[in-house]
């Protein structure tokens, strides 16, 4: 199934206009023409199936035959990630994080990040790029770069862990989760969080965890916390 990513569509809707890129698509790429049946999400849990009722390069109409919502999962997994120095390591855990599942990530800086900026545009192209591939019908939520301290001053719904690598006192994340529960997990930067960071987010009520015997890269750590999760909800 070829799925479509539209946020403007509602349950209300009757019809479905294509914008130009679009809609070359669907003719040129696809070979699409009129009466052939078409999937789009709106990245809001809803599928709709529609038949083209115009198919012209520059503009594409569909006409909804039917509708579908789909149940959001029963716990909401939240990633707070620095950012990596080199931006397609962050960009692959965007994408793969999408494709396992995931609801919200936040982009945070830390006293070791070296990368104190982000595309947002390009990060949310490539978010929805992975709902799409991954046939997913819930786009996750990409927050704006915020700093550690503005993060953990938030108030957290379930439980909330913070991964780093110092030789203290850590569980094993996998041992902690609790399924069907809220979850929000700190991960660092390259060069780990400060030893001040750790002890503000344990004060603040985060569990340190270990996410094994290794130490992993930031876009890894953060995949491996994500599949922990799903993992642990099947």
């Amino acid at each position: 199934m070829q799925l479509f990513y539209n946020p403007n569509i509602s349950e209300n809707d009757t019809t479905i206009n294509f914008d130009k890129d679009e809609s070359r698509h669907i003719i040129k790429v696809l070979r699409k023409s009129v009466d052939d049946i078409l999937h789009i999400t709106n990245g809001n849990g809803w599928l709709f199936t529609a038949k083209l009722i115009t198919a012209e390069q520059k503009h594409c109409i569909a006409a909804i035959v039917d509708k579908k919502h789909h149940a959001p999962r029963n716990y909401k997994l939240h990633l707070a990630v620095a950012p990596t120095k080199m931006n397609d390591r962050f960009e692959w855990f965007l994408e793969k994080a999408t494709e396992i599942g995931i609801e919200t990530i936040t982009p945070i800086l830390c006293d070791h990040s070296e990368r104190k900026f982000i595309k947002s545009e390009r990060f949310e192209k490539i978010l929805q790029s992975a709902m799409k591939q991954s046939l997913q019908f819930y786009l996750p939520e990409l927050k704006p770069l915020t700093t550690f301290k503005d993060f953990i001053s938030q108030e957290f719904i379930g439980q909330k862990f913070i991964a780093h690598c110092e030789e203290t006192d850590r569980k094993s994340l996998k041992s902690q989760i609790k399924p069907h529960t809220d979850i929000t997990i700190l991960i660092g930067p390259e060069g780990d969080f400060s030893e001040n960071e750790i002890i503000t987010a344990i004060a603040s009520g985060f569990i340190p965890v270990t996410l094994g015997e290794t130490r992993l890269r930031t876009e890894t750590a953060a995949i491996a916390a994500c599949h922990s999760v799903v993992f642990s909800n099947e």
